[in-house]
């Protein structure tokens, strides 16, 4: 049974969501504000659901103080337009964002994508692994190395690290990379890959000379370039 943290001001749209998600099998836990979300954090938390506007501490002050010290996947939801606060998420190392209003279906698609991504690391060996030009990662453990130093990463960035490594020098469209890492069909003006590959492309070291270790190919997608 997947433990979900839902942080919403919202009473009303917190008990409905806690009803629809319990129906659905999942055990959760609300919080009205920021700071009761961050001390309802357990090790054994699998997802946050996040809001934005709450009193007291916003879902974006949440956001980055959690980054701090815990990866636990974090859905954020977003007032419908409002663009500059889903690309201020995603910076911050939210997974996936959801427009307000939003249907139940989608809701579940979204939380049921997410999970399968993360959980799906339990199924494999911890000790395998692919290596790649000084970068190894551990599929298993979702963990990534550069010459043997742990690189801070989140789930959704190790899943793209994940598709590069596997398929360096070939061009993987954005609409791939949707579908494999957030489990999602790219929607039109959808950026939450564009900032997932631009957050994992400052934490990846660069090539020799310099440059940066993935390619962006406009209206292509991007590439993970070989030495």
């Amino acid at each position: 049974m997947a433990k979900i943290l839902l942080v919403d001001d919202d009473i009303e749209l917190t008990a409905l969501l806690k009803d629809i998600l319990s129906l659905e099998g999942y055990q959760v836990t609300e919080a009205n504000n920021g700071i009761e979300g961050l001390e309802a954090i357990t090790n054994d938390l699998d997802l946050i659901l996040l809001d934005i506007m709450m009193p007291k501490m916003n879902g974006m002050d949440m956001l980055r103080k959690l980054r701090e010290t815990n990866e636990t996947p974090v859905l954020m939801l977003t007032a419908k337009g409002e663009e500059i606060d889903r690309v201020i998420g995603l910076e911050l190392g939210a997974d996936d964002y959801l427009p307000k209003p939003f249907s139940d279906r989608e809701l579940l698609a979204r939380i049921r994508a997410i999970l399968r991504r993360t959980q799906n690391k339990t199924k494999e060996s911890n000790s395998s692994s692919i290596k790649y030009q000084g970068i190894e990662i551990f599929i298993g453990k979702q963990e990534a190395y550069n010459h043997g130093e742990l690189l801070d990463l989140t789930g959704t960035e190790f899943g793209l690290l994940s598709q590069f490594i596997q398929k360096p020098g070939e061009i993987i469209s954005k609409e791939e990379l949707s579908l494999e890492v957030l489990g999602k069909r790219l929607a039109p003006f959808d950026r939450a890959i564009d900032m997932h590959v631009s957050n994992l492309r400052k934490k990846l070291p660069p090539l020799s000379e310099g440059k940066p270790r993935i390619k962006t190919l406009r209206g292509r997608g991007y590439l993970f370039v070989e030495e």
